[in-house]
């Protein structure tokens, strides 16, 4: 889909190929380019690599039941605030607005964000390595502020939202 510089609050409409089925699409911040569009970014990625913390949208579409599913996932930390919303047809877009990086855990915070405990602790409780694992403290402070996005891998019951087939 290539890349875009936005300022805070600009917005960036997608367009994808009509048999696109999915993708995803997150932040970086504080990047440093040279003249042959290599670089570095203290969040986001360079090269295609996503680090974190960040802030991630995901999105496939025409799947089960020709629906298309839309999330935005704290899985990987939080960076800057998104809004990922239809531009036609009959669903409601989702956001996190909050400001996550002024009120993130202390042992959580890194340069230019807030990493989820996962990548901080590598423990099965909170990376979800096993068959099953629930809430933490931590994946609570990140779903009461952003309480449409996902806040640790299981937690689809309340971050999966979807919209018709063909929604633009």
């Amino acid at each position: 889909m290539g890349r875009r510089q936005l300022d805070s609050r600009q917005t960036w409409s997608i367009n994808v190929n009509p048999d696109t089925t999915g993708g995803r699409v997150w932040a970086r911040t504080d990047c440093s380019f040279d003249g042959s569009d290599g670089g570095s970014c203290q969040t986001g990625d360079c090269d295609g690599l996503r680090t974190p913390p960040n802030t991630l949208v995901e999105f496939a579409l025409n799947q089960f039941q020709n629906m298309d599913f839309i999330d935005i996932s704290l899985v990987d930390g939080f960076n800057v605030p998104m809004d990922f919303s239809p531009t036609s047809g009959d669903c409601r877009g989702i956001r996190c607005a909050a400001d996550i990086n002024g009120q993130c855990p202390a042992e959580l915070r890194a340069p230019g964000g807030c990493n989820n405990p996962c990548t901080v602790f590598k423990t099965d409780e909170y990376c979800c390595t096993s068959g099953s694992c629930g809430p933490t403290n931590y994946s609570m402070f990140f779903k009461n502020d952003c309480p449409h996005a996902y806040s640790y891998p299981k937690d689809d019951a309340t971050s999966t939202f979807t919209c018709p087939g063909g929604t633009n």
